[in-house]
């Protein structure tokens, strides 16, 4: 197999850079604008291979979507507007498009049918399918519908409180959007906040949703108008350029206009916490979702504890999270997140094999790692996994590394930053 080599010589980092849109933002613009009546005005969407799929799943309804680079036009006709698609969806690699997808289809009047690629089918569908088999949705598939193909026989549904068993918004957002169209009330409860984008999004095109002591409650009775949609940077995507500002002697980074939004910060206070400088600016507020420039300067970290109520808040960011820990002072522990061994491939395994491989000092638990630094990355020949943000780590450990990082393949970063590479190269000085 060939493999893509990765070798940056005294390398430094300056400039500015303008991240892609937000990836659940993205996905969530898509289905709301779908489901809506009017035209939604899409800003900076996000341009890759899993938010391609949501709208291609709409379009096989039915909905008009005109898209141009970064911006999109939804026609709405509304629930009641969408018709069933010709043949089967097929969802490829993206999970946030399957498990809000099965939310939404459980409701409507027809039959659906859901596939995926390699990765996806491997994914547990079960915590999704069954909260909404409790509202009455009929939903068949491999192991009792725990894994894809999956077939969703659409009919009517009924409210239901539900405590989340897991800490997923995935989840969460499933069971809303089979709410907005199940008879009486349906409430989520969770122990720990998630991110909250689908609850912010659906009051702005006027959903009857409200944030009550019992939960988070929704009913049928709104009426989904067409808003605009400006999708802010994607704080997942800036966390790498974060670490890398953070980690590479002499580098100075600012991310432009990256989203805020206090559900999805935990990787800033985790990464202040370990001593880093971060200062934000040009902080604003558009469609309920806070928006700031970030700017991070290179200096000595020391090793931290990750653990409970944070970890929903920075779960996607935890890969990144344990390379810039190697070149920590101390000890990094990182705990309660077990959710990353259900992600696009097992992430505690993945990040632990990668990092050990290229010289770091690196333990997998039950949980999460512990990681014991600093330590010099010799460098090494890695697999991505074909998980976007296990083959940005590899790039971006590259560039503390004494020798080249080779990796399998790097395409996969398409899913969620097509530009990633342009964007590198345009601050290395």
């Amino acid at each position: 197999m060939s493999h893509v080599q990765f070798e940056y010589t005294s390398p430094r980092l300056e400039g500015e850079v303008i991240v892609p849109g937000d990836k659940s933002i993205s996905h969530r613009s898509i289905i709301f604008g779908s489901i809506s009546h009017g035209i939604t005005k899409i800003s900076n969407f996000l341009d890759g291979e899993d938010c391609h799929r949501t709208i291609d799943a709409f379009r096989e309804m039915g909905v008009q979507i005109e898209k141009e680079g970064s911006s999109v036009l939804v026609h709405g006709n509304g629930l009641e507007g969408l018709k069933k698609p010709a043949g089967a969806f097929d969802f490829g690699n993206s999970g946030t498009t399957t498990r809000l997808m099965l939310g939404l289809l459980s409701g409507l009047p027809f039959e659906t049918k859901i596939f995926g690629d390699a990765s996806l089918t491997k994914r547990p569908m079960d915590r999704v399918v069954t909260p909404l088999r409790e509202m009455g949705a009929a939903i068949h598939g491999q192991e009792d519908g725990k894994y894809l193909p999956i077939t969703v026989h659409g009919g009517a549904l009924k409210g239901i409180t539900y405590r989340l068993p897991v800490k997923s918004a995935q989840v969460k957002s499933a069971v809303l959007l089979a709410g907005l169209v199940a008879e009486g009330e349906t409430v989520v409860q969770e122990d720990t906040e998630t991110r909250n984008h689908t609850e912010v999004m659906l009051q702005a095109f006027g959903a009857d949703l409200k944030q009550k002591e019992e939960g988070i409650v929704v009913t049928n009775k709104g009426k989904l108008t067409a808003c605009d949609v400006e999708v802010p940077g994607d704080i997942s995507s800036a966390a790498f350029f974060l670490a890398a500002g953070a980690i590479v002697p002499g580098s100075t980074v600012t991310l432009k206009n990256v989203g805020l939004n206090a559900s999805r910060t935990g990787i800033l206070d985790v990464v202040k916490q370990m001593g880093a400088v971060i200062t934000v600016s040009n902080e604003r507020t558009t469609g309920g979702e806070k928006i700031g420039d970030l700017t991070i300067k290179y200096t000595a970290l020391k090793g931290t504890t990750v653990e409970g109520e944070v970890i929903p808040r920075l779960i996607d960011e935890i890969p990144i999270l344990a390379l810039l820990a190697t070149q920590a002072e101390g000890k990094t522990v990182i705990k309660d997140a077990e959710e990353l061994k259900v992600k696009e491939t097992d992430r505690i395994e993945a990040v632990c094999q990668n990092l050990t491989t290229l010289g770091a000092n690196i333990t997998p638990t039950e949980d999460g790692m512990i990681i014991e630094g600093p330590t010099r990355l010799t460098g090494g020949t890695i697999s991505s996994y074909m998980d976007h943000r296990i083959a940005m780590m590899g790039v971006i450990a590259a560039l503390v590394s004494e020798s080249p990082v080779k990796m399998d393949e790097k395409d996969s970063i398409n899913i969620s930053y097509p530009t990633f590479f342009d964007d590198l190269e345009a601050i290395l000085q």
